[in-house]
This record gives C-alpha cells, structure tokens and sequence, in this order.
C-alpha cells in the first residue's frame, strides 16, 4: 500500500502558530520534506519532534520529486512544509503534489497559518473576494506589464513582496494603479509585527522616511471600481487635490482616479477641472 502525502501549514511567524494536529502528523511520519533544514530544525525542537529531514526546494525539486514519490510509492507517509506558512502557496510543492496526484498519492492537507490571509483580513480591505497574485516580477518593465494586466481586477489585491523591493513596487502601483487604498504588513505574527494603512502615496511616504525596511512583506490593496457607484464625490475631490498637491498634471490625475474610481476619464476631468481652477 503506498504511503501518504500531508501538507502541513507551519508557523509564519511565532512557533505557537500551529496546530495540534499538524504537531502530531509531523510526529507520526517516517520523513519530513522541507526547504531549509535549519529552520525547520527550529520548529522541531520547539516541540520536541524527531522525525528525519530531507530538503526539498526549488532548486532541487525536480531532482528530488521522483525520489520522494519512490518512497510514497514504498508505503512512507511524508510531511510537505516550507520555511513557513502553506506548502506551495509562492513556496515549493506544486510539483510533487501534482505528480503525487497523477500516481494515485493520498494527498491530506494540514490547514493553519498564511502570510496572504492573514494580512487580508487585518487590512480593513474587503474580503468577500480577493485575488493573490505572490511576487510581483522584478524589473520595472516587466512589473508595469504586470500591474496592467491586472489594473481593472475588482478583487482585493494580495502580493509578496522582498523589503528591498516594497518601496519600488508600491510606486509601480501608484504610477500604474492609481492612489488606492492598501495595507503592507511586515513581521507578521513576530516581535516587531507592523502594518501600515492608508493611500499608496501616504504609505510610500512613511517608507521612504526610513533608512530600512527588514521582515517578510505582503502587500494588499484594494481593487478598482467597476462604477463610481459607491465612491463619493467628497473621496474623488480629495483623491484630485492630494493628486495636485503631489505635482501631478490636470491630465494625469483625472487618468489616474479613473482608473481608481471605474468612472469615465471625461467625468473624472470634468471632476478636476474645478479642483484646478
């Protein structure tokens, strides 16, 4: 009989973050599979779990996907983890749970903590529906293709980002986007655990009056407006005048809050030429 594959969701964060259950499976298995050992270490020994260690990651997991599946085939029950949080989720996995599918693996998955939720449902952003989308691309071309692309999506928006990178891609959101709301939480579940709510232009402001930006980053923002149905007149004139006082031109500022609002750019305009004048 073949073993089994579970993918247990591991702590983002604080150790405590982790299920009973997800404790006992990772006691249970013959052979955890994880990215990097060392941190992986760290949560076993928390809880006093012995189990053996193998790693598995995106620089091997081709290589090593046939190996685990020889030992699922086997009768070996294996444990799926990541650094931290859900196992494939912007992580290592996908790979092997789809093979494990295709070779008739029992798959069970462990539920328990996640960066993208849980910075969600803090950010004060609607949730009834939310689009994630992991890591933006890197360079600045490809990045404005890429916000583009997704510019008209009404869902609330959810990216990982690097904190080298945060500032750079909230400017890229502003530039492509438009002043949306957002919510960029860092540390989550840690120590120093922050997030900062507000226009992009305002949290760009904050960041940029620090020397560095440490922590894993997720980033939410709020999706466009199909119609200007529910944005009042009042949010369109101050999203204009905050606009203006930023140095953007008359053009530029009824394109951007068009693409915020969902509203026509000739009524945005309209809208801003008595903000101008």
């Amino acid at each position: 009989m073949s073993g089994k594959l579970y993918l247990v969701s591991t702590p983002i964060g604080n150790l405590e973050d982790i299920t009973w259950r997800a404790v006992r499976i990772l006691k249970e298995v013959d052979l955890i599979a994880c990215e990097d050992t060392r941190r992986t270490k760290k949560l076993l020994s928390h809880y006093s779990i012995k189990t053996p260690l193998q790693t598995y990651h995106e620089h091997n997991e081709a290589r090593e996907t046939p190996v685990l599946l020889k030992l699922l085939d086997s009768g070996k029950n294996i444990a799926l983890v990541t650094d931290a949080g859900t196992p494939a989720v912007s992580d290592p996995g996908y790979r092997l749970i789809s093979a494990s599918i295709e070779q008739g693996i029992e798959i069970h998955p462990i539920p328990g903590a996640n960066a993208a939720i849980t910075a969600l449902v803090t950010s004060g952003l609607p949730t009834s529906e939310f689009a994630f989308l992991g890591f933006p691309p890197r360079t600045k071309a490809k990045k404005a293709q890429f916000l583009s692309s997704i510019s008209d999506y009404p869902q609330t928006l959810i990216f990982y980002e690097s904190p080298n990178r945060t500032v750079a891609t909230l400017k890229g959101m502003l530039e492509v986007l438009g002043d949306r709301r957002c919510s960029v939480c860092r540390e989550l579940t840690k120590m120093f655990e922050e997030t900062l709510r507000g226009m992009i232009s305002e949290v760009i402001d904050e960041l940029e009056r620090r020397e560095v930006l440490k922590g894993e980053v997720t980033i939410v923002v709020e999706g466009t407006h199909k119609n200007g149905a529910d944005i009042s007149l009042e949010e369109i004139q101050k999203s204009l005048e905050d606009l203006k006082i930023r140095g953007l031109s008359l053009r530029d500022s009824a394109t951007t809050v068009s693409k915020q609002s969902g509203l026509s750019r000739n009524a945005v305009y309209e809208m801003a030429l008595k903000v101008w004048s």
